[in-house]
């Protein structure tokens, strides 16, 4: 998969593009991804996607913006899994909150990607103010030689699939409801970071993953498995919060405990597989409060685990 930071003025590519945010990469978004290749191949063309780095939310009101589902380099991991040939990861700026809809159609769709083909969702706004919507898009498709498709909503256990939905089931604790809606089980990757030896000084030492994002969208104390460290995931337990027990005021960090696991790995890059929340993240009277609760905690997700690997356990895996 390409991946393009700059737009060129004019291009003599031809392409088959969707634009969007795509934040999660969710099973809405797969079906707009799969529509997109099958139209790319019949027409002999790469498929290509355009979405905004930062998103616009994040530009506009960024302390008041949605959590991410994903970092950008997750994004374009998944959307490389899909079979996506091109990305165009568009900085969203003054310029671009400013620009009319119809010059983004020029400048971007026409000029810089060399559109033939367009698929846009049903609720697709665009250019400054979001005047811009598919019956613009369609209005200047003559003019500028492409044609335009649109999508419908995903409908899921009778709600729209959305990332707002996948937000509020992880926010939740529903980490089975959000494994519906992603198509997969929500994970966060990130390289392994020194920590401040919180967690070794307490008997329960951590790989601390690097989030990626300012805000994510689940915290807690959670039965995980990790990625990129073996053959097989190694199962464990993680907490991704601020801390509240030795912390004043900390930022949100992703630690994550692997179980018989005693090796150097920091600066490699793993996955943190989310599996099932314990617990909501507590501030305890003492320190040793909250090392007898790490305890229940480590072997409540050793239960999880022997449980599922007998089969017993009723969650579904993925």
């Amino acid at each position: 998969m390409r991946v393009l930071r700059q737009a060129p003025e004019q291009t003599d590519q031809q392409v088959a593009l969707t634009i969007g945010n795509f934040d999660g990469v969710h099973i809405g978004h797969k079906a707009m991804l799969t529509r997109l290749i099958d139209a790319a191949r019949q027409r002999g063309m790469p498929s290509a996607v355009m979405t905004f780095e930062p998103q616009p939310q994040e530009f506009f009101a960024p302390d008041q913006a949605p959590a991410r589902l994903s970092s950008l380099r997750e994004k374009l991991e998944l959307l490389d899994a899909e079979g996506i040939d091109i990305v165009f990861v568009c900085r969203f700026d003054f310029a671009m909150a400013q620009m009319p809809a119809d010059r983004f159609v020029e400048r971007f769709v026409y000029g810089a990607l060399g559109t033939r083909w367009l698929l846009v969702g049903d609720d697709f706004r665009f250019g400054a103010r979001r005047s811009g919507n598919f019956d613009l898009l369609a209005s200047l498709a003559p003019k500028y030689g492409y044609e335009i498709e649109k999508t419908s909503s995903i409908m899921l256990e009778g709600t729209r699939v959305s990332s707002t939905e996948v937000r509020a089931r992880l926010g939740a604790g529903d980490l089975d409801g959000a494994q519906r809606f992603l198509g997969r089980r929500y994970t966060i990757s990130g390289r392994v970071e020194h920590g401040d030896g919180v967690g070794s000084g307490l008997g329960y030492p951590t790989a601390n993953v690097r989030l990626g994002r300012s805000k994510a969208p689940l915290s807690g104390i959670y039965v995980i498995e990790v990625e990129g460290l073996g053959a097989k995931p190694l199962p464990g337990v993680a907490s991704l919060g601020v801390r509240p027990t030795v912390k004043r005021q900390g930022r949100a960090v992703l630690e994550a405990h692997l179980f018989d696991f005693d090796r150097d790995i920091y600066g490699r890059r793993v996955s943190v597989r989310f599996l099932e929340k314990l617990r909501d993240e507590e501030k305890f009277a003492s320190v040793d409060d909250l090392v007898v609760q790490m305890g229940r905690d480590a072997q409540q997700a050793r239960e999880y685990f022997r449980h599922r690997d007998t089969g017993s356990h009723a969650g579904t895996q993925n």
